[in-house]
């Protein structure tokens, strides 16, 4: 096929010839989903989905009968070659997650690439997204937001991979499992500061869903005061730093110019006198950073 293939396909109608559908399915709730999108669904060649018992479940829901494929982190290269092979066949596939929009934070910018390398047709069908949900409902006055996803599982690489995200003036979304939580909102306001605001939101479209606003020093408290707070889906929005000259103290850095001046203990101290962070967290973060250096 030509690798410059045209969109001049009428997007309103069902599947068309040998195209490949990436579909956003709701993210709790099932009937967040779009006519079209069930339409879509019901009349393409195949299904790629990243757990075919989850997405069996919405189909079933909807009276769809379309064939499934898996394909998730652990297969994706093989799978996409599958699709492929459907594609060429003259047949159109779907592309779907487990919830919300595929190819963010799931599997699938794999296959997308490939297809459009090989000159197919690659349309979108627009729906839920987990990131747009809580951005909308935190009220959160900045005009734009980074959506950065999963943040690492350790607390050592998890606090170096924000350390450069602290000082952005935009809002940041992260999305965060039940068990790790806790642990990323004490990381949160060490590095970020007690005082910054976070939006956490459980459960989006489910029956439970929680949204709430606090200062990231009260965000440990809220979390604890309710053990089914730390159950289901997470999506963190934490409010961006303070325009330039009412900066919010970066923890980060507060630390490693104390760290050059004075004994450790001291700088921990010191910085969490300053910054309002966790000492426990910075004197963490201290021995990292001393290591660090004597390891250069």
């Amino acid at each position: 096929m030509n690798a410059s293939a045209s969109h001049d396909h009428d997007p309103s109608k069902r599947a068309a010839h040998a195209t490949l559908y990436v579909v956003a399915t709701p993210i709790g709730n099932l009937a967040d989903i779009s006519a079209r999108a069930v339409e879509i669904l019901g009349s393409v060649g195949a299904i790629a989905a990243e757990d075919t018992r989850v997405t069996r479940h919405l189909l079933d829901h909807r009276g769809i009968s379309s064939r499934l494929i898996a394909l998730h982190a652990h297969n994706e290269e093989r799978a996409a070659r599958e699709v492929l092979d459907i594609l060429a066949s003259g047949e159109s596939v779907a592309l779907v997650s487990d919830a919300g929009t595929p190819a963010i934070s799931d599997p699938g910018a794999r296959l997308v690439g490939l297809a459009r390398e090989a000159g197919y047709i690659v349309s979108p069908i627009p729906g839920a997204n987990a990131a747009a949900a809580a951005v909308s409902v935190s009220g959160f006055l900045s005009s734009h937001f980074l959506f950065y996803g999963f943040l690492p599982a350790r607390g050592s690489a998890r606090r170096t991979e924000l350390a450069p995200l602290t000082s952005l003036p935009y809002s940041l979304v992260l999305y965060e499992a039940p068990h790790r939580v806790m642990a990323c909102v004490v990381d949160l306001a060490a590095m970020m500061g007690a005082e910054r605001r976070i939006l956490i939101a459980r459960e989006l479209t489910k029956l439970f869903e929680e949204t709430h606003v606090c200062a990231l020093g009260g965000a440990v408290a809220w979390l604890g005061a309710n053990e089914h707070r730390n159950k289901g889906e997470f999506v963190l929005v934490i409010e961006g730093a303070a325009a330039s000259g009412n900066e919010a103290v970066d923890a980060e850095k507060t630390l490693a110019v104390l760290l050059d001046e004075l004994p450790l203990k001291q700088a921990v101290a010191l910085a969490a006198k300053i910054t309002g962070g966790h000492r426990n967290i910075l004197y963490q973060r201290a021995l990292e950073l001393k290591d660090g250096n004597e390891t250069t």
